[in-house]
């Protein structure tokens, strides 16, 4: 899951990117990975907004200077995260698995109004469920009883908590070995 730092001074700089901690140094996000480009990070640690816990064995030079590339860094200052996300559809969607929450399907998803708008139904997490777009159509204007059909779970408001959980059930493709210490800390270790 993790790649080897052993490719490193050959990686291309444009997969170099940053893992970036918050001053308790946990990552400001899991899903998305709170991630920075090369040039974001070094630019960070010259303005000192950043600590570097730990760098790739990729340096990059300038007329007076060699630096290695950070891989994983700190914040100096604590963002307090929000205690709600935004209401978005990629946020919807993690919210709900990336499934439909009628048929299960992972393909062709869309969003349902569960008590449809005609009904008085809002645009809002309880009134919301990931839908695919055969089952969205099935259902049509009606509620879910009306259609015969089923959610799997009831929409609701998540907490940044909750999808933060449910993100490390989709890790990103990339994940360097030097970030494996401050990633999925409930892990169990190896003995």
């Amino acid at each position: 899951m993790f790649r080897s730092a052993d490719g490193d001074p050959l990686r291309a700089l444009e997969s170099c990117p940053a893992l970036v901690l918050n001053a308790d140094y946990t990552p400001l996000s899991y899903y998305p990975l709170s991630l920075w480009p090369w040039q974001t990070a070094i630019k960070a640690v010259f303005l000192e907004r950043v600590d570097i816990v730990a760098s790739y064995d990729r340096a990059v030079h300038s007329q007076s200077l060699d630096m290695q590339v950070p891989s994983v860094i700190a914040l100096r200052q604590y963002v307090k995260p929000s205690q709600f996300p935004a209401f978005t559809r990629f946020n919807l969607f993690l919210r709900d698995r990336f499934a439909c929450q009628y048929c299960g399907s992972t393909r062709e998803l869309t969003y349902d109004h569960v008590l449809p708008r005609r009904l008085g139904g809002k645009t809002s997490w309880e009134n919301i469920a990931t839908a695919c777009a055969p089952c969205n159509m099935k259902k049509g204007g009606r509620t879910p009883k009306q259609a015969g059909m089923r959610l799997q779970y009831e929409p609701i408001r998540p907490t940044s908590w909750q999808l933060q959980q449910q993100g490390r059930s989709f890790p990103p493709g990339y994940l360097h070995e030097t970030w494996r210490d401050w990633l999925y800390w409930d892990i169990e270790l190896e003995q």
